[in-house]
Parts: structure tokens; sequence; C-alpha cells
């Protein structure tokens, strides 16, 4: 394929100006959200940024699950905003605030960050990153590529080394037709654990492979904290993860649910509190009884729709999705 002139080019002769190269990151300075305004005045609203002088060759949508992690994030944003625009990105930053005191659902945060990212501009590109991860390398590229990414191979947390080679968690990249392939992400996991591994499993299903950036380049250094009250590990991940390849038709982005609270386009980043409501199709082969005396079909028969629900028992509407466009 022939790259337009007036494309960005990101080329080996280019990194050693271009880029910085491995990156001194350290906690121990708090961060202040007004200097990171200042010092990147090229990043607007919504924490949005495309190049001046050339064409961004992705639209990169980076997109992290949140709760109560307010300081994390102002680290994230002090490293990231400098990084994202030497690597030349057309890019917004999303987090996604999971309200109330339930138990954390962090894929279905994600799933509801792609959905709400492309309310606002049409992304090829969706990075999903964890608020305390910090790559130490610029040449570490935020972007898609043929296969899907995983970004974060080589953590401090694990001497440097990936923990076992299925790992996909940490922060991972997917264009827009590789996680429509795998149904997006699942909504069932609610606490710590599994989905990383069930998301890994959905991608080598549908027969795409992971690809890594060499172990240097992919380093990162995670943000050490005690772990979130209501993020308790998940008891059934395990067998969760055994019916991957059975579920995953059912249970993704066809079959999201959640409501959003508030959405605030803040200097650094667009800020939007959701509320992630559980609802688990794929678990009950029940109908699910409406206002009404009405019902709606068994799950099987939801492909394709997403379901709003107004409390745990009772459905006001529901509306049908394709591929993740409101029809």
């Amino acid at each position: 394929m022939q790259i337009r002139s007036d494309f960005c080019k990101v080329s080996e002769k280019l990194q050693e100006s271009q880029f910085v190269g491995p990156l001194r990151i350290e906690f121990n300075t708090p961060v202040s959200l007004e200097e990171v305004v200042k010092e990147n005045p090229g990043v607007g609203p919504g924490g949005r940024h495309r190049p001046k002088d050339c064409i961004a060759q992705q639209k990169v949508a980076i997109i992290i699950p949140f709760r109560k992690r307010e300081e994390h994030l102002k680290f994230w944003l002090y490293y990231l905003h400098p990084i994202l625009q030497r690597q030349q990105l057309d890019y917004g930053v999303y987090i996604i605030n999971q309200d109330g005191t339930e138990t954390f659902n962090r894929a279905k945060l994600l799933n509801v960050g792609y959905m709400e990212a492309l309310k606002d501009y049409d992304y090829g590109c969706f990075v999903f990153s964890d608020v305390d991860l910090i790559p130490m390398d610029d040449r570490n590229t935020y972007k898609c590529f043929e296969q899907p990414r995983h970004l974060s191979v080589s953590m401090d947390k694990f001497g440097f080394r990936l923990p076992y080679y299925q790992y996909f968690g940490g922060v991972s990249s997917m264009s827009k037709e590789q996680f429509l392939k795998i149904n997006g992400f699942p909504n069932n996991y609610w606490g710590w654990g599994g989905e990383d591994d069930d998301i890994y499993n959905r991608v080598t299903s549908r027969g795409m492979s992971i690809s890594r950036p060499s172990g240097a380049v992919g380093n990162c250094r995670m943000i050490r904290h005690d772990r979130d009250k209501k993020n308790e590990p998940n008891p059934q991940r395990f067998n969760r993860l055994a019916h991957t390849r059975e579920s995953m038709g059912k249970d993704g982005i066809n079959s999201l649910a959640y409501k959003v609270i508030n959405k605030e386009r803040r200097p650094l980043y667009t800020y939007i509190t959701v509320e992630a409501l559980a609802l688990d199709l794929d678990l009950d082969p029940a109908p699910i009884p409406l206002a009404g005396n009405q019902t709606l079909p068994q799950p099987g028969l939801l492909l394709g729709c997403r379901v709003w629900e107004w409390g745990r028992q009772n459905m006001a509407s529901w509306a049908c999705w394709a591929s993740g466009l409101q029809r």
C-alpha cells in the first residue's frame, strides 16, 4: 500500500531525533495537573491531539478503566501525553469511571470506552490501558498493527519478563475490525482477574495471534498500590475461562449494558462516569421479564442487541445494534 506524502512518517532514520528512547520513569514527586496542561499546549479539550505538520496514519482512542485512582491518573497524563505527541498520533484519551460501589468490571468499562469514543470521532484504533502502567520507551508506539498488539510486555512487577506466553493484560491495542471480530470484551468478569486471558482466548479462537514489541522496547513500570476495595479476585474466573468459545458469541459488545451518568471534556482527557449494569445474558437461559408481563426472547436470540437494564430485575426497553452501530 502506498503511503501518501502528507502522512506522518515514522522511519528508523527519524527515530533518533523524533524519539527519546529509554525513559526515566519515577513516581516520587507529586504531579500537578495544571503543570501538565501548561507543558502540553498541543492537547485540546477531551485530551485530543493531532499532528500539525502532517496527517497521522491512525486515529487512536486510548481507553482507561477507572475508579478512585486520581493520583495514578496524574502520573499517566504527565508521562503519556508527551510520548503520544512524539509518536505523531491523532488521538483522544477516555477515562471510563465506574460509578457506585458495585464490584469493579474492567473489561466492561473497556467496551463502554469503545462505544463512547466512536460517538466522538471516527477512530480506527483502540488502545486499552490500565491507569497504573507507564511505558519506559517512547518507541513502543500506541497504535494498531496487523495483529492485536500487547504493548506492556515487560513489567517491573514481573522482573521485566513476560509472566506467561498467553498474558495479554495491562496495555493492548486492537483495530476496530479486530475488536469486532472477537465481539469486543467479556462483560461478566466482576472483580479481579480472568478477563485478559478471556480476551486472549477470543483472539486466538478467531485465527489471530498476539504481536509484541521487543522486551526492551516493551518495558514498563507499574505504580505500586494496594488492591482496590470491590476488586477482589473473581472466584468464577476459571470456570468462565473454560467456556470462552461458547460464550463469546453472545457476551461482548453485542450485549453491553450501561448507563452514562455524566460526560465531561476536561483539559487533558474525556471523563465519562457510567453505571456498569449487571446483565449476564449468557448465564440465564430463561426469558427475561419486562414491564407489562412482556418478555425478551432467550439470550441466544439476542445476538446483535444491546439491553438497557433499569434496576436488577426489570427492563424498560431494549434496542438492537449491529457491529457496534445503532440501527
